[in-house]
């Protein structure tokens, strides 16, 4: 070695290390806003405390869906036409009228058995014009009074049996006593059928025009069927001709046979 070479002393070969790699880190992708809030809200944490609240909610709904329903039936009128509410007000009035005329014969017969001296006889009395009015109410005797002639013709053929029903029952409803309708008694029990190219009766066929004859009171009969939205719009609609003539002497006259039953028997000694 030269003691004037300035040369630095080479340092002695070191193997290298190789240097020590580190893992990879994976970089997870960002969630949306979306996914957060899925993923906050499933799987549901839920407490005993929410468990109450949400039965007791639940029941509270439950409630005031009952009342509002509730209320809404007993409402159902609000929503009536005003020639619906008129008919139904007049139908209240006539059958008012017609259950007070009812109570005040039945305390005059009252009264007529309490001062009648032969009693006996005042109440056989009682019981033949008894007779009598059953016997008309169930078709099976004639009966004339006043009330209406009630002619429906149908040219086209579009009136059908339910429509004859509803007429019976306004009819009825204002106060008729006795109807006949084409020469067939028309009673509590009768039935309506379409037929082929007209309409059954208690399984008779009849067709137009429909004659009804119906003794009642025609101040009460006539203006239950011309009420708005009535029997007689409703049928003009179907452009049927309708004709309602007064008269002060109207005879039914069809009868219908005295059933007897095959069962029941008089329970009198």
């Amino acid at each position: 070695m030269n003691p004037n070479d300035d040369t630095p002393p080479s340092e002695p070969n070191v193997p290298e290390r190789p240097l020590k790699e580190e893992p990879a880190k994976i970089t997870e992708p960002e969630q949306t806003g979306r996914q957060r809030l899925a993923a906050g809200l499933w799987p549901p944490r839920i407490s005993r405390a929410q468990l109450i609240v949400a039965a007791l909610l639940f029941l509270l709904g439950l409630g005031l869906a009952i009342q509002v329903r509730s209320n809404s039936d007993s409402s159902a009128l609000r929503g009536a036409r005003q020639e619906d509410l008129v008919r139904i007000l007049d139908e209240l009035d006539g059958r008012t009228k017609r259950l007070e005329d009812e109570k005040q014969k039945l305390e005059d017969q009252r009264k007529e058995l309490e001062s009648s001296s032969d009693q006996a006889e005042e109440a056989r009395r009682q019981t033949v014009e008894k007779e009598r009015q059953l016997g008309i109410l169930a078709g099976t005797v004639a009966a004339q009074g006043p009330g209406i002639t009630l002619k429906i013709t149908d040219p086209k053929g579009q009136v059908r049996s339910d429509q004859l029903l509803d007429t019976l029952q306004e009819l009825r409803a204002a106060g008729a006593e006795a109807i006949q309708i084409n020469g067939v008694r028309v009673v509590a029990g009768s039935y309506f059928s379409d037929e082929g190219g007209g309409i059954g009766i208690d399984g008779k066929k009849i067709s137009q025009p429909y004659e009804f004859k119906v003794i009642g009171k025609p101040q009460d009969l006539e203006p239950a069927l011309n009420i708005p939205g009535g029997v007689v719009q409703t049928l003009e609609k179907e452009q049927a001709g309708v004709a309602v003539t007064r008269s002060a002497k109207i005879v039914v006259d069809a009868l219908r046979a005295a059933e007897q039953p095959d069962y029941a028997r008089s329970s009198s000694p």
